[in-house]
């Protein structure tokens, strides 16, 4: 499937909502960092639990200028690029303004859209159905596979040979699943100790 991301320069983004919170999910569970969701996905995952993110359209072309102002004034010294898919839009403007300002970036993307910006941390979480394109898979730090069931443990096994040494291998449970498979995660683990079980502790702990 070919894809192509909106015509943009990147100094204004579709800004779904932005928010200081608690990592709740992967390696940097428990940090505290500033969260810009950016609008706009093609992938639509039927489980995705924030679909309202999908449409770009409907959210509101936001200044880069005024989103920095923003980490800034929340004193967070990291920013997680979420979505929707980010990589459907330019970030190298949005990061060269945070970095310039000693802030770290940190990304969470499918890899499905060509990469831009510069980034101190790369989660990649392949979607069904969307295979992240080759470029990345070397560049990811944290590879997070959602477990929802069919064919997901094979898959995280072949993107798994794909990534860097030293990358970080997680399994998650797919939330509205998790009492379900929890437990086959649980023991998948335990048999490939190379994998760690990533719960979405922002879920438990009832925060955004």
């Amino acid at each position: 499937m070919k894809r192509s991301s909106p015509v943009t320069d990147g100094h204004r983004l579709p800004l779904v909502e932005e928010f200081y919170s608690i990592q709740g999910e992967g390696c940097n569970t428990g940090k505290a960092a500033y969260f810009i969701r950016v609008g706009g996905c093609d992938i639509c995952c039927s489980w995705c639990d924030t679909k309202y993110s999908w449409d770009a359209g409907l959210h509101p072309m936001v200044g880069i200028d005024v989103i920095a102002s923003n980490v800034l004034a929340a004193g967070a010294d990291s920013v997680v690029v979420t979505g929707g898919e980010p990589l459907m839009w330019d970030m190298g403007p949005l990061c060269e303004l945070l970095r310039s300002k000693g802030i770290k970036t940190y990304l969470e993307t499918s890899g499905a859209f060509p990469l831009t910006g510069s980034w101190d941390w790369i989660t990649l979480s392949p979607k069904r159905g969307s295979p992240p394109l080759p470029g990345i898979l070397p560049l990811a730090d944290e590879l997070k596979v959602v477990i929802q069931g069919g064919t997901d443990f094979e898959d995280a096994e072949i993107y798994k040979e794909k990534v860097k040494p030293g990358c970080q291998l997680l399994l998650q449970p797919e939330w509205s699943r998790y009492s379900e498979i929890i437990a086959e995660i649980t023991e998948y683990v335990k048999k490939n100790p190379g994998w760690r079980v990533s719960l979405q502790a922002h879920k438990f702990m009832h925060i955004p």
